[in-house]
Formats: structure tokens, sequence, C-alpha cells
């Protein structure tokens, strides 16, 4: 089964909170620290799960900064 993959720049002091909330919706997607001091976390999402990291992404990003991060950003990493 392949993933889908995206990364996000987040508050680096919520990357374990974040990754927490994905541990608990279980098998939707898996958080991946790319690059602990800057913060970039990579969501390996399960297929057919997109909506629902979209919406919990949604929820998150009402309490914490969560982005995109750009394909060209993602080069370096």
């Amino acid at each position: 089964m392949k993933t889908i993959n995206r990364l996000y720049s987040i508050d680096r002091k919520f990357v374990g909170f974040v990754k927490f909330i994905f541990e608990a919706y279980d098998g939707i997607a898996v958080v991946e620290t790319i690059h602990p001091q800057t913060a970039i976390i990579k969501l390996h999402i399960a297929p057919g799960c997109e909506c629902d990291v979209d919406g919990v992404l949604i929820e998150l990003k009402k309490e914490i900064r969560i982005e995109p991060v750009n394909g060209s950003a993602a080069g370096s990493f």
C-alpha cells in the first residue's frame, strides 16, 4: 500500500502533540519528523484518508501554526 506524503512546518513545541493526535486517529496517518530544528514534519497518509487528515489539520490550525511546505523547499530534506 502506497501512502500519500505531505510536508508541513509547525511550531516546534507542538511536534509531539501533533504526533499524539494522529496516533489517536488509528491508521489515518503517521507523522515523521524530517527536520527537528525547524519542525518540518512529513505526514504519511493512508490511501482514502486524505479527507480525514484534512479535517484534523483544519481543527489543529485553529490552535497552532501548521503550514504546507512547498516542493522547492522540500528538496533540501
